[in-house]
């Protein structure tokens, strides 16, 4: 009797397995424009912005994968970092290598403004509450985050530690230089979902929560181990956290402040933090994490705060709770840009391995339930759908993979009455099967009513997107610039390759082509129209492709058609004219 062994933390296999059909499964396309280093979805996700290295940004119609909007600045050419949108798709935000952030108007296409920082920003977000923002945070390389007027360029830094808020110093922090000031770390740092709060992550391992617009600090979460925090990332509803720290473990936080208000509650929190019976209500209403008991009995016991830094601690019990951790065991991995699903159902978390295109998916309550592998090349960005379960990375070589569903017919979708049997089965006819009766058919066109008014203009709201009002101008979709396909003129050369371009495969669209071996057989697992003047030097054009795999059936037909082209007689060469000779050995000339 054999026992099937799953991987440790994944669900079983069964058909009713609640985790089937909720994420990708396998690499469905991939686009290609130049060399791409960053994306970003906008809010309903029919639209894809991506910065590229020569520094010009391009918007990607999702839904047809055309090419809808580029942005350059020929003066400029540094290579991007990071693309944001604005809540509405109105505007959409990219900084640079450059110490740059330059604000586009997407409808139009034109700049309207560009501020030059002190030091290089590696990421940066727009205010998500105004339609039309102007003030957009900004993570410098080796200084603290910070909040940008881009209409007049000014600057607020936003405080890392509790002793840059005058307050008392935490902790000092284990890893300095040899003259004892702290390291320059980048720092993390994210809005809230209406912008009134702002998470920062620091290198001694705390969440601080800072008011956006008083710049202080109200509470501190110190994560387990105190170990430097390289992301910080907020769900689409704002109810959940995630951090992904040096110790190689992606902590998810639930958030118990109000998500609309939650400016207003966090200065009720910090102005009535003596109020003991309230956070101690708080732990016993959430699942409680290890050492929650002995944390509430220190609470309850305590009067007075030794210092500011305890008291910004209770606070932050406040607003808050560990929810879960989320690691790999056995590989001990480090982990790149994770991020949640669009329902915040699922987190995602790239591998950082060099020449590894892993991405693992969590339930978000912890279990594992799903491994997704891809090309050899390293990961640099990725992307959840808001609204659909797909994923778009961003590859080593500038290439975006997307990451789908696998499409399996379902027939019951053509005939609603359709059952899919197991076995055959011998069907028994009823003895009115096929009986007409007219009064059953008089009562049917009684039953309509044409003459009723149809709606046509009322439509269901998505509850994803309940938050915008119907008079919101919005962009959602943009004309996809037209760009005639260009025949390839030897076909046939591709087709020693797999088409079907799925999660076990090896090759690369970059690297198919340029690397075969000996025998002259090329990487398997990859798709049939790569162009290999572009897969060589990706920077060096401009042309922009969506790729599909092609079916079987395509293979086939194009098969066909070489063997039905004609052989071409050779003159020159004596073994061309003896396959010409009839099959009786006699020759023309006889």
């Amino acid at each position: 009797m054999s026992r099937r062994c799953d991987m440790p933390g994944s669900p079983p296999r069964d058909s009713k397995d609640p985790y089937q059909g909720e994420f990708p499964e396998i690499i469905e396309e991939y686009l290609q424009h130049g060399t791409m280093k960053c994306i970003a979805f906008n809010r309903t996700g029919t639209l894809l912005a991506a910065g590229c290295s020569n520094g010009s940004c391009v918007i990607w119609d999702f839904e047809t994968k055309g090419l809808a909007r580029e942005f350059r600045d020929k003066d400029y050419t540094a290579p991007i970092t990071s693309v944001s949108w604005s809540k509405y798709g109105h505007r959409l935000l990219a900084s640079a290598t450059d110490k740059s952030l330059t604000l586009w108007d997407v409808s139009c296409g034109e700049k309207i403004s560009r501020i030059t920082l002190q030091k290089t920003p590696l990421y940066a977000s727009l205010q998500p509450a105004s339609p039309i923002p102007s003030i957009c945070l900004a993570c410098p390389l080796s200084s603290a985050p910070l909040l940008v007027d881009l209409d007049t360029g000014s600057t607020k830094v936003l405080p890392v530690s509790v002793s840059e808020n005058n307050n008392s110093p935490a902790p000092t922090s284990r890893n300095k230089f040899a003259d004892g000031t702290p390291p320059f770390t980048p720092t993390a740092a994210t809005f809230d979902k209406h912008g009134d709060l702002i998470y920062v992550g620091n290198s001694k391992g705390e969440i601080l929560i800072v008011d956006s617009k008083s710049i202080q600090i109200h509470a501190v979460i110190p994560i387990p181990g105190g170990a430097v925090i390289k992301d910080i990332v907020l769900s689409r509803d704002g109810q959940y956290l995630l951090t992904n720290s040096n110790d190689r473990v992606i902590r998810v936080y639930k958030n118990i402040v109000p998500v609309k208000g939650s400016g207003e509650e966090i200065r009720n929190i910090s102005n009535n933090s003596h109020d003991y019976e309230r956070v101690i209500r708080v732990y016993k209403n959430i699942v409680p994490v290890k050492g929650s008991g002995e944390e509430i009995r220190n609470i309850s016991n305590s009067h007075d705060y030794e210092s500011h830094y305890d008291k910004l601690k209770v606070n932050g019990a406040s607003c808050l709770i560990l929810s879960c951790e989320l690691s790999d065991s056995i590989t001990k991995t480090q982990w790149r840009t994770p991020c949640f699903s669009g329902t915040g159902q699922w987190i995602v978390g790239a591998s950082a391995n060099k020449g590894e295109h892993r991405l693992q998916i969590w339930d978000q309550t912890g279990p594992l339930v799903k491994i997704l592998d891809g090309p050899k090349e390293a990961v640099i960005d990725l992307v959840w759908h808001p609204a659909e379960p797909t994923i778009a990375t961003v590859s080593v070589t500038g290439l975006v993979y997307i990451w789908a569903k696998e499409h399996v017919e379902n027939w019951s979708a053509f005939a609603p009455d359709f059952e899919e049997l197991e076995e055959n089965e011998e069907y028994v006819e009823r003895e009115d099967e096929f009986d007409l009766n007219p009064r059953e058919e008089e009562a049917e066109e009684v039953a309509i009513d044409e003459d009723a008014d149809i709606d046509i203009e009322t439509f269901e709201k998505n509850a994803m997107f309940s938050d915008v009002e119907d008079s919101v101008d919005e962009i959602v979709y943009l004309p996809a610039i037209p760009s005639p396909d260009v025949p390839d003129e030897h076909p046939e050369k591709y087709l020693g390759s797999s088409s079907k371009l799925d999660s076990n495969h090896s090759g690369s669209p970059s690297s198919m082509g340029a690397a075969q071996d000996g025998q002259g057989t090329a990487l398997a697992s990859s798709p049939v129209e790569v162009n290999n003047s572009a897969a060589e030097d990706p920077a060096e054009g401009s042309i922009s492709k969506q790729m599909r795999r092609l079916s079987m059936k395509g293979l086939v037909s194009l098969q066909s058609e070489e063997d039905k082209t004609p052989a071409t007689k050779n003159k020159s060469t004596k073994s061309s004219a003896k396959r010409m000779e009839p099959a009786n050995g006699n020759s023309s000339a006889n």
